[in-house]
Formats: structure tokens, C-alpha cells, sequence
């Protein structure tokens, strides 16, 4: 009889793991998501808009400055910055931080820099500090 207990026992035992189970793994890695991925993941964010800024004060001195340059041999510089847009991907002169990135040209040109330059204050929006974007 004891026999016939066990295996009734054997086959009526919990086979699974129960939805309690399941939720309280779920918010174990919901926890560990949060405290250890999250920040890195948002950091890189931060340094991806930098790469950005960087990319494009380079091809609006580098690339598309030279084809605007070509297209208007008459003038030395263009007037404003958007002049640079149509030889661009981009139509918006404003940097990954919202405000609008910086043309200097002729007299106003910074040392190093030829032809254009193309700054953004960085995520300060502050000039002249160490997250500057610059094309020179």
C-alpha cells in the first residue's frame, strides 16, 4: 500500500514552476537591467550624440563647404549656415543638444581652421569649454 501511495504521490508532484516563481525572476533581472545596464546603455547615448556633433561639423567644413565653394566661385563664404544644407543629408542646423552650430569664415576664421569652420558649444551650450565640437 505504501508502494501505491508513492507513485500516486510521484505523479500529483508540482512538475513546473508556479507564476510566483516566474515574477519574482522577472523582477530580479528587471532589477539588475536597471542598475547595471541602464546607466551604461544612457551613457553611450550621451557620448553617440558627441560622435554625431563631431561628424557633422566635419562634413559641413569637408564636404560640403568645398561643394558649395565649387558652385559659387564668386563668393568666398556663404552667407549663413543653412547656404550648406542642400549639399547636406541634413536640413537642420541645430547640434544633437538643440542649439545651433556655428559658422566662421573669412576674418572671423579661428586659427588652424581653413576655408570654414564648424563648432557646436557641446552639451554645456557654453563656448569655450572642454566639450566643445569642433571641425579644426
Amino acid at each position: 500500500m505504501k508502494t501505491r501511495n508513492r507513485s500516486r504521490i510521484a505523479r500529483n508532484a508540482q512538475k513546473g514552476m508556479t507564476l510566483l516563481e516566474i515574477m519574482i525572476v522577472l523582477a530580479i533581472l528587471a532589477l539588475v537591467m536597471g542598475l547595471v545596464v541602464g546607466p551604461r546603455v544612457m551613457k553611450m547615448f550621451g557620448e553617440s550624440k558627441g560622435d554625431v556633433a563631431a561628424a557633422t561639423v566635419k562634413k559641413y567644413a569637408y564636404e560640403a563647404y568645398p561643394s558649395w565653394s565649387a558652385a559659387h566661385p564668386d563668393k568666398g563664404c556663404p552667407d549663413k549656415l543653412e547656404d550648406l544644407n542642400e549639399y547636406m543629408n541634413n536640413k537642420d542646423i541645430k547640434d544633437p543638444w538643440g542649439q545651433n552650430y556655428k559658422m566662421m569664415c573669412g576674418q572671423n576664421l579661428p586659427a588652424g581652421a581653413k576655408g570654414l569652420a564648424v563648432m557646436s558649444n557641446g552639451e554645456d551650450g557654453k563656448e569655450g569649454t572642454a566639450d566643445d565640437v569642433k571641425s579644426w
